[in-house]
């Protein structure tokens, strides 16, 4: 517990910036919608015309003229891309921050095991990555409320727990690849969260590579799918979360055989 909330109170600063960022940029985009609603059949044909580029993000298989089409298409864009690049961040500094700012001798002498310190750590990037999510589902229902349409809240709740959920992937294999460095390595998260966004994308242009949605979280939460069968992809987020419970597992081995240089 002392671990967890001492990582929460270091992350303070991030936590809001990424959360208000974040939050903000979909409330914004949410607020533009009234104005925009009487364009929105130009636009939906705009969208038709345009082939690979309109299937790569779904948006052959959203109305771009309802509110919540265009919440899954503007705000799972922003939530898609900076949830993802915060939990892997988050996850990928997680155990080796201690190595780089040589406070792994201070912590580890500490009557606590490893596993302990694993555990600790681990706890903390999914509880800041849960009050992200929090904050960012609160700014994006403020705004729905303040514009006044219509909404789907069950399917707005849907949404965003896909995309939680896809974070806390992200993060459990960001989370076991930092077990294995000992220097920065926040380039090497944002590399794993935006190759896992483009392989989706791949997957949405080509038939043939429909199998990548297996390899990629993203492949769970995508918003037309979330708006059509209104449920989860559970095969996808099932190996999803195999991928996570490796990541976190090899964690827990790599770090407690680990000669760490304190």
């Amino acid at each position: 517990m002392t671990i967890l909330l001492q990582e929460i109170k270091q992350q303070k600063v991030a936590i809001l910036i990424w959360s208000l960022s974040i939050g903000l940029l979909i409330a914004v985009c949410v607020l533009m919608y009234p104005e925009m609603k009487s364009e929105m059949d130009g636009v939906n044909e705009l969208f038709a015309s345009m082939g690979s580029f309109t299937a790569a993000f779904g948006m052959d298989r959203l109305n771009f003229g309802t509110l919540i089409g265009f919440y899954a298409v503007e705000g799972g864009n922003i939530l898609a891309i900076g949830g993802a690049f915060f939990a892997a961040i988050t996850a990928i500094s997680a155990l080796l921050k201690e190595e780089k700012e040589r406070t792994a001798e201070f912590l580890l002498t500490h009557p606590v095991s490893r596993a302990k310190v694993v555990t600790g750590k681990l706890l903390s990037v999914y509880a800041i990555i849960l009050i992200l999510n929090a904050i960012v589902l609160v700014c994006s229902l403020l705004s729905v409320a303040i514009i006044g349409e219509e909404i789907d809240l069950g399917l707005v709740l849907l949404f965003h727990l896909a995309y939680l959920l896809m974070q806390f992937v992200i993060a459990g294999i960001c989370f076991g690849i930092s077990a294995f460095l000992s220097r920065s390595g926040i380039g090497i998260g944002i590399g794993i969260a935006a190759v896992m966004y483009f392989l989706n994308i791949v997957a949405n242009i080509s038939k043939d590579a429909e199998v990548l949605k297996y390899i990629t979280p993203f492949g769970f939460c995508e918003g037309a799918d979330l708006i059509n069968d209104k449920a989860l992809n559970v095969p996808y987020l099932c190996v999803g979360l195999c991928l996570m419970a490796a990541g976190i597992a090899a964690a827990y081995v790599k770090y407690c055989r680990k000669d760490i240089n304190a």
